[in-house]
């Protein structure tokens, strides 16, 4: 559509998760009218991206050193660690200030129709984890956090079926249910039926 590097920005910006070929196409202009400084910082960040952040030896996160400041904070408890998809859903735990624990990020979930099957994930690595005192310390509990989706369901119902026979490991899952400020009428059934079979005593 357009010439040369114009379409060629388009298109690479296109492959970007999220960008659509509208969105491709206004992010691309947007760079071309940005100041020269602005550009150098964002091939800077780029840079810095690619060469400085690796992933973490323990838990799998992203970091700057070869473990990340959560598995480095001492404070942090152990014994129990939520295991996630992804390292964004890290920081979406994060966010709560509920959990006190560590984590393990497995890099995806089970979906065999693209060939993600449980050797692309970092199964073994939490496996080993359980086998070696974490941080000095058992772990005596793993939250499943896995996404409420088919491929999230699939990872967490074979993470069950791996970590059952680990004598006293208690394996939980993140409840599921109505979102704050929602109308039942507007809840589907696996929704809503997640939130009765999950309910607590007041």
């Amino acid at each position: 559509m357009y010439e040369g590097p114009v379409q060629d920005l388009i298109d690479e910006l296109g492959r970007l998760p999220g960008v659509g070929p509208k969105s491709a196409q206004r992010i691309a202009f947007h760079l071309l009218a940005a100041e020269p400084a602005d550009i150098a910082r964002l091939q800077d960040a780029l840079q810095r991206v690619k060469e400085g952040v690796v992933f973490c030896e323990v838990c799998g996160n992203v970091s700057e050193e070869t473990q990340c400041r959560i598995c480095r904070d001492a404070r942090r408890d152990s014994t129990v660690v939520c295991v996630v998809e992804e390292p964004k859903d890290v920081v979406a735990v994060e966010r709560t200030r509920e959990f006190k624990g560590r984590y393990h990020v497995l890099g995806g979930a089970l979906d065999p129709l693209s060939g993600v099957g449980p050797d692309q994930l970092r199964i073994r690595q939490l496996l080993a984890r359980l086998g070696a005192a974490d941080g000095g310390a058992e772990i005596s509990e793993i939250i499943i956090a896995t996404d409420p989706n088919t491929e999230g369901e699939a990872t967490a119902t074979y993470l069950v079926r791996m970590l059952r026979d680990f004598p006293g490991l208690t394996v939980t899952r993140l409840a599921s249910g109505l979102p704050m400020g929602g109308d039942l009428e507007f809840a589907d059934e696996l929704t809503l039926g997640r939130a009765l079979s999950g309910r607590r005593a007041m």
